[in-house]
């Protein structure tokens, strides 16, 4: 028999890496011809951060790494720089999982906030660096917003929808073994 909670988890995963999926394929649709005057959000990555931040073991690493390698495969852009950016930022957001379970939800989103602009300006430095053609600061600064701005629908979007909450702070964490 399968664990209860391992098979939670695993379900999870899979739901993760389907709804990846459709935000990736929904990206690749052609739905205008007109040239983009503000850029629509990063769903995928508010995507990862809701989930990682309500339940970092829904999320592992390899996941993360593959499902954005993927988009960056698929939208054409420089493979592997903005992978490697979130998955540090998403390290470096499990590694203060303790600290963020109790967080209000005004200071998660100011978390997320200050790794998306980081996350940004480091992949606008490292293009720069290396000479890559990028498109303008100004929709780059207006994706950025509309990222924020999204944010707060995708969270409550994954709580009504998938019942994606946080473990209390006195609930152990079944998937890893520790309180």
């Amino acid at each position: 028999m399968v664990d209860p909670a391992t098979a939670a988890r695993l379900s999870h995963r899979l739901l993760f890496v389907a709804l990846a999926a459709l935000l990736i394929f929904l990206r690749l649709l052609p739905l205008s011809s007109m040239p983009v005057r503000w850029p629509g959000p990063d769903l995928l990555t508010c995507l990862t951060f809701a989930w990682l931040m309500r339940r970092p073991d829904y999320v592992p690493a390899l996941i993360v790494v593959a499902v954005f390698f993927i988009d960056d495969l698929l939208t054409m852009r420089p493979p592997g720089l903005w992978p490697l950016l979130v998955l540090m930022a998403t390290e470096f957001l499990r590694s203060r999982e303790v600290f963020l379970r109790d967080l209000p939800f005004a200071l998660e989103w100011a978390v997320f906030a200050a790794m998306v602009m980081v996350m940004t300006v480091v992949d606008r430095l490292v293009l720069t660096l290396f000479m890559v053609p990028q498109t303008g600061f100004d929709l780059i600064i207006l994706q950025v917003l509309s990222t924020l701005a999204a944010y707060p629908l995708v969270v409550l979007a994954n709580i009504w929808l998938f019942g994606l909450r946080r473990l209390p702070s006195g609930q152990p964490d079944t998937a890893r073994g520790r309180a």
